[in-house]
This record gives structure tokens, sequence and C-alpha cells, in this order.
């Protein structure tokens, strides 16, 4: 879904521009309509590959159950001779079994990282699994930020298209009010959400969690420009995810590369990058994961539960020691830099067609 402002579209962009960034050859096939999208991004620049016939690698940003369809949508003539790899994100430390009728069309799955890698490993059969780092472009500058004392500023940001439930937003709101209560106005927090019509009780559910906090402000609305989206990050100290399960965590790795120290469940996705050194994870306990919109109610599956009073601490941690903010930030910065490079992702690549 190439321009779709949803986080399998932007994984998918950044994929392509980083392989472009690094002079491999590559196209793009959007699937925004075709798999029922909405068309959000308008602007952003590919060279359509549906005349590519014959050899190729073809990689596929869908989630398992729609790669039948997808192959089929692109045509027998298209597909034939592509060497068909799948880039899967899921949730949960179990695929749901539907999954599975994506395996058999497909040489090989791409994965961002080990709690993906052992949830697909159990389907893939012979298929190779390849763990390939995620590429990130280098962050828009904010604007210059305005003189004088700010709040502590902490920021949450998501779709709820992928799931209120998982995103877990009213806990983030539930720990920022214990650790600081609702009139002091030199803290505040920034929620912002998209999407807010995939699930219209969400917007009364943030409200009820805010209650009548001064200092924490609801953004909803569209989806922001990168420009707009640097201004958010940049008015703020540290980045909150209180979720209940990652496959990856755009919005952590976004925070990181800003140099933010990240607050957020120890579970899932981002216990790959996201450790005491560059952030501070929080516990949890295991739940049946239950979501009213669907998409991950798996009761038989579990997901976390974040403990909401140690994220309350850690933030009042966070506010109170300027210095533990800056050597966590510097470390994030450091880290998810490396980690998340344009160059490393390609080369993976290059090794990855090469083998």
């Amino acid at each position: 879904m190439l321009r779709s402002a949803s986080g399998l579209g932007a994984t998918a962009r950044e994929c392509h521009d980083a392989l472009q960034r690094h002079n491999l050859p590559v196209f793009g096939i959007d699937l925004t309509r075709t798999l029922g999208y909405e068309t959000d991004i308008i602007d952003w620049p590919f060279i359509d590959g549906r005349h590519v016939i014959g050899r190729g690698t073809l990689f596929l940003h869908t989630s398992g159950p729609l790669v039948p369809l997808v192959l089929a949508r692109l045509g027998r003539r298209f597909v034939r001779d592509k060497y068909v790899i799948a880039h899967w994100f899921w949730e949960l430390r179990e695929l749901p079994e539907e999954w599975r009728y994506g395996v058999p069309f497909v040489h090989g799955i791409c994965v961002n990282t080990q709690f993906v890698a052992r949830a697909v490993r159990a389907i893939a059969g012979t298929r190779p699994i390849h763990l390939v780092p995620h590429p990130m472009p280098a962050p828009t500058r904010a604007h210059a930020a305005a003189t004088g004392i700010r709040p502590f500023t902490v920021l949450v940001v998501f779709n709820v298209a992928s799931s209120f439930a998982r995103k877990n937003p009213c806990a983030a709101i539930r720990a920022f009010r214990r650790a600081f209560g609702d009139e002091d106005r030199s803290v505040k927090l920034i929620v912002k959400s998209t999407n807010a019509d995939h699930w219209p009780p969400a917007e009364g559910q943030l409200q009820e969690a805010a209650g009548n906090a001064t200092n924490i402000e609801l953004l909803g609305g569209g989806t922001l420009g990168s420009t707009a989206m640097a201004d958010l990050f940049g008015s703020a100290d540290t980045v909150l995810s209180l979720h209940r399960a990652e496959g990856l965590g755009l919005v952590m790795i976004e925070g990181m590369l800003r140099g933010l120290p990240v607050v957020a469940t120890d579970w899932s996705g981002n216990t790959d990058f996201l450790t005491s050194e560059t952030g501070i994870p929080i516990g949890y306990d295991l739940v049946p994961a239950e979501d009213p919109q669907g998409a991950y109610d798996h009761p038989r599956s579990l997901w976390a539960e974040p403990r909401v009073e140690e994220a309350a601490a850690a933030l009042r941690l966070l506010r109170s020691n300027p210095r533990v903010r800056q050597q966590l930030g510097e470390a994030a910065a450091k880290a998810a830099a490396h980690r998340f490079s344009t160059a490393c992702y390609a080369e993976s690549i290059r090794a990855l067609l090469e083998a």
C-alpha cells in the first residue's frame, strides 16, 4: 500500500527509498486501492513496475492471507519467473492460521525483528526466513523552538486503524496523570492520533482517559507531513509507548533517531533495540489478546499489559533528571542511527539477492 499512511505503507516506502538511494534498480506497484485502503499520500514518487516482465525479485509488503490475492491481481504474466519474497509483520507470538495460505506462494520471507521471526518460523516450513534491518531515513529537522521556558513534554503517536487496543494510548494517559496529576502546567502530554474514523469509540475513550486534565492535549485529524511531524517530535522531551504488542515500533525508532529517551513496554518487536542503555523498558503482565476492532482478537494468544505505575515512575525520573534524559537520548540516537541505516538494509538485501 505505497500510498497509504499505514505502518505497512510507511515501511514499504522506506525500503523502496533505501534500495534506490544505494543504487539498486527498484520499482513500485501500489496496491492501496486494490486492497481497499484509502489513498492518503499522493506525492510520493516512484517508477511503476507493472511493466517489468520476466526475471526479477518481487518483495510483497502485504500480510500473509493477502499473498494469493495480490499475486492473482498482478497476473500470471507479471509473476512468472519472479523470485517472490514476502516481507511480513505481526504483533502476536502466534500467526493466525490463515497466514499459512501465503506460504506456498513465496520463495522466502523477510522480517525485521526476532519476535516476528519466531512467529513466522512456526508456519514457514522449508521457506528461508531472512532477518533484515529496517531502514529509516535521517529525520527531518524541526523548526527552531520558541525561546523561553517550556513544559516537560511527553509524546504519544499512534494510528487508530492499527488497533486502538494494541496501541493502548489510554494506559499512557493514565501513566502521565499518575506521574504528574492534572493541573501541573510545567508538564504536558501530547497524544497524536490518526484515522479515528476507523473505530469511532476511540475518541470517547481518549477523552474519558484524559478527564479534566489541563496538561493533556489530544490531537486528532489527519496524517501530518514530514515537517509537521518533525515539529511534533521536536517539541517533545520523551516518547511514550505503552503498547500491548508491536511487530517493530516505528514511532519508538523515530524518537530514538531524534535523540529522545523512549519509555516503552518491554515486550514484542522493540525488545531487539530498546534496552536499559537506550531507553526505559517497562515491565508487563501477559494477558489474553482481546481487540474490539477484530484484527488482533485472539484470546488464545497473549499480549502485554504494561505496568502503569512503573511507567509513571520512569516519567518522573526523566522529568527530574535532565542528565539521564541526555545520556539515554544520546545512546538511543547512536544505536538507532547504526541499526536502522539505509546502508545496512541495502547491504542485507544485496547479500540476499546474491546468495
